[in-house]
């Protein structure tokens, strides 16, 4: 958490709000928030006097770019991440990690309570994957072309390991975790324990078309809060009230009324409907 969603709404949320405005500035009040480059100062001056041209998102990562070739500026929010646009009066929140001026008295400031979120400034020149390497790492985006049953069939085919984990392996499918990975198993009737080598082609067809369905349904609804998320204006997502299973558990299901059970795989909660929920693959 934040999963694809949530990261979704916060790259449109910076789109109709950050693009070309100079950067005035910047403070770091939590160094070991800056992943590269390693000189606190050397990543002010980096990014000073430079506009964001655009925000694109890969998986979970956002990758601003800069204008003036001036290189890339990425984040990845990890747990707690916000990236909040406020007057630069605002009070300052006891978990701000950085501060991007803009003009206007405007600021973009990045709140993280637990600390893992980081931030990148790429220079001119240097590939991304360099640098953020675990772009490298990620499998095709739901939203991309490459998405295909194919694809996907080809990813899980002779694993022997449950859907669930397989569908929170960032190589498997970029920007899904716990949430949707929950929802998309209960919308295509897929048990989570289900291992991936017993899947047959048409459950990875539903599996495929629920993970975008769940994705998209969740991006209308401006993503899900159900402890911290919240977009670039301080907004929380709508997505947790109209959830399928994710944090249901003992509640009826909303299609037949059984109650939804909670399990642990991989050290990870998994929310399913025994009644909705009956593939387990009948390969022989």
């Amino acid at each position: 958490m934040p999963e694809l969603p949530e990261v979704e709404t916060v790259r449109r949320g910076l789109n109709q709000l950050t693009l070309n405005q100079e950067i005035t500035g910047g403070d770091v009040l939590l160094d070991r928030t800056i992943a590269y480059p390693f000189s606190v100062g050397e990543f002010v001056n980096g990014i000073e006097k430079n506009a964001i041209a655009t925000w694109h998102r890969r998986g979970k990562y956002l990758l601003a770019e800069l204008s003036l070739s001036s290189g890339w500026l990425g984040v990845h929010l990890r747990m707690t991440g916000q990236l909040l646009w406020l007057h630069r009066d605002e009070p300052l929140h006891k978990h701000t990690r950085v501060r991007l001026f803009f003009g206007e008295h405007q600021e973009l400031r990045f709140v993280d309570q637990r600390t893992f979120g980081k931030i990148w400034w790429i220079p001119p020149g240097v590939a991304v994957e360099s640098i953020m390497t675990g772009l490298a790492k990620l499998a095709a985006d739901p939203f991309s072309p490459e998405f295909t049953v194919e694809y996907l069939a080809n990813k899980l085919q002779n694993r022997r390991r449950p859907i669930k984990t397989a569908l929170l392996d960032q190589s498997v499918v970029a920007g899904l975790g716990n949430i949707y990975a929950d929802e998309a198993l209960f919308k295509s009737g897929i048990l989570p324990e289900t291992l991936c080598i017993d899947l047959q082609l048409k459950q990875i067809e539903l599996l495929r078309t629920a993970i975008i369905q769940v994705l998209e349904t969740s991006i209308e609804a401006g993503g899900t809060t159900f402890s911290n998320f919240l977009n670039v204006k301080g907004t929380n997502g709508n997505y947790g009230g109209v959830a399928w299973v994710y944090n249901r558990a003992g509640e009826p299901c909303r299609v037949c009324g059984t109650a939804i059970q909670r399990i642990r795989l991989a050290g990870r909660s998994s929310h399913f409907c025994s009644q909705c929920q009956t593939l387990r693959g009948v390969k022989s």
